[in-house]
């Protein structure tokens, strides 16, 4: 082989930290999010803000604010990215837990509900993205819905299991996670309970100024669940993502 060329038969080897893959993988919709709703206000603010009842209303939900264009391709590129990555995450932190409960219950029966809400929650996302509600609004809600409930029961069953891991662990970075990790749910909760109450009340009485508040309190549930996914940062802080192409023998 020639110095300075590449070997063509050696395979490919792409290293990255696991705290970058994480950190990347959160920014997409955070970064995407942001875009749209400043977007949504500064562009198309009446169309994003208006209400049923045509109350006034100051900011637009997350709904209205990814249903606009450029607003819609530009979520939806950001999610499609994130996407992948999110599936992997959830099957490593199954193949994790697996290695850490090998046969005690009830956490090994947890470990395999983590991974299917895990998934749901990234099924619905996907859903409540790519049907916008000015397309077909109910496809849309469900998919909102199960995002919203996948998520809030993945997060419990996650708490459940750290737990039990800072309780065996001597690893101060475990009992950091899980501290964390309680409160981004205590949160999550709080915003959600906030963000239905105001939802429920605009519909009921159409008072002005209250689908704001739903609206805010909307960004807020969606902030701390991905705040929440990134304590993963703590959880394989000095793992690697490899990603490694393998090269085939052919004969000419």
């Amino acid at each position: 082989m020639i110095p300075g060329f590449y070997d063509h038969e050696r395979p490919l080897v792409i290293r990255i930290s696991f705290t970058t893959f994480v950190l990347c993988t959160v920014c997409l919709p955070l970064l995407g999010l942001i875009a749209c709703v400043l977007i949504s206000s500064v562009y198309h603010f009446d169309e994003s803000t208006k209400t049923h009842c045509y109350v006034p209303n100051y900011l637009p939900s997350i709904s209205a604010s990814i249903s606009q264009s450029p607003e819609c391709h530009i979520w939806r590129f950001c999610i499609g990215l994130h996407s992948a990555p999110r599936f992997l995450v959830a099957f490593i932190y199954f193949k994790f837990y697996k290695m850490c409960f090998t046969s005690k219950f009830p956490e090994r029966s947890l470990a395999y509900l983590s991974l299917a809400f895990s998934v749901l929650e990234n099924l619905g996302l996907l859903l409540l993205s790519y049907v916008s509600s000015k397309e077909t609004y109910l496809l849309h809600q469900e998919g909102f819905i199960l995002f919203i409930l996948s998520s809030l029961i993945y997060m419990l069953i996650t708490c459940r299991l750290w737990k039990t891991i800072k309780r065996y662990s001597l690893n101060p970075e475990d009992a950091k996670s899980h501290h964390w990790k309680v409160r981004f749910l205590l949160l999550n909760v709080c915003f959600s309970a906030f963000a239905g109450f105001f939802y429920v009340k605009h519909n009921l009485y159409c008072e002005s100024g209250i689908y704001t508040f739903f609206a805010l309190f909307e960004y807020l549930t969606v902030f701390s669940n991905m705040a929440f996914h990134l304590t993963a940062v703590w959880d394989f802080r000095s793992r690697e993502v490899m990603v490694i192409s393998s090269s085939e023998d052919k004969d000419f």
